[in-house]
C-alpha cells in the first residue's frame, strides 16, 4: 500500500502532521496490527537524556547514539520530559558570531545521519543550529514536559492515534512509572512493510 500526500502550500510542520495522521490510519486498516500492542513493536533499550546536562552535551549523546531524541530523567531518574533534535533546531538563543560556537553539524559522525538532517530541515534551520560549549542553557530548558506515554499492552492503534493526535514520532512505554520501551513511527513503518 502506498500513500502519497503532497501539498506544497502547508507549511512543513503541517505536512509532518498530515504524514503522522497518514500513518495511524494505515495502521488502522492494517490487519496484522489489529492485535498487536505497544509491547510487540517497542525498542526496549532506552537510554535517557539528563535534563541538567548541557547542550553540547545533549548534542553529542544523539549523534553518539544516532538517536533523533530521548526520555529525559533527573537526578532522582524520573522521568521529566522528552527532547529531540526538532528541539535543538527551535532553541536559536544562541549567538551565531561567538568563536567557539559550532553548529550541530561538526558533530556529526555518520554521513548518513547529517544527509537525512539536510533533507528534514531547510537550509536556515541548519544554520540556526549552534551549541556553545559555554552555554548555561540545559536540556531542561528546551525539552518538552508534555510526556506522551502508554502501557505496554496498549494496541497500536491507540498509539498511533496518539502519535497522530500530538504531531509527535514516539511514545514512551511506561510500567510502575518507569520507561521500559519506546514507540516510533519507524517501529510503525516496520510493521506495514512487514504485512
Amino acid at each position: 500500500m502506498f500513500i502519497c500526500i503532497r501539498n506544497p502550500a502547508r507549511d512543513r510542520k503541517s505536512r509532518r502532521a498530515i504524514g503522522v495522521r497518514a500513518l495511524a490510519t494505515v495502521i488502522r486498516m492494517t490487519t496484522i496490527a489489529a492485535n498487536l500492542t505497544a509491547n510487540d513493536i517497542m525498542t526496549t533499550e532506552v537510554v535517557p537524556a539528563k535534563a541538567d546536562w548541557p547542550l553540547d552535551r545533549l548534542a553529542e549523546f544523539l549523534i553518539e547514539n544516532d538517536f533523533s531524541g530521548a526520555p529525559v530523567v533527573d537526578d532522582d531518574g524520573a522521568l521529566v520530559g522528552v527532547v529531540s533534535l526538532v528541539d535543538l533546531v527551535r532553541h536559536d538563543s544562541l549567538p551565531e558570531t561567538v568563536p567557539w560556537t559550532r553548529t550541530l553539524a561538526d558533530y556529526f559522525r555518520h554521513d548518513e545521519y547529517k544527509f537525512n538532517l539536510e533533507n528534514q530541515y531547510a537550509d536556515e534551520e541548519l544554520a540556526m543550529l549552534r551549541v556553545d560549549g559555554d552555554t548555561t542553557v540545559t536540556v531542561a530548558d528546551i525539552m518538552n514536559r508534555d510526556i506522551y506515554s502508554v502501557d505496554p499492552e496498549t494496541p497500536i492503534q491507540v498509539v498511533a492515534d496518539m502519535m497522530a493526535g500530538g504531531q509527535i514520532h514516539r511514545v514512551l512505554v511506561t510500567c510502575a512509572g518507569e520507561v521500559v520501551g519506546v514507540v516510533t513511527t519507524l517501529d510503525l513503518l516496520q510493521i506495514l512493510r512487514e504485512s
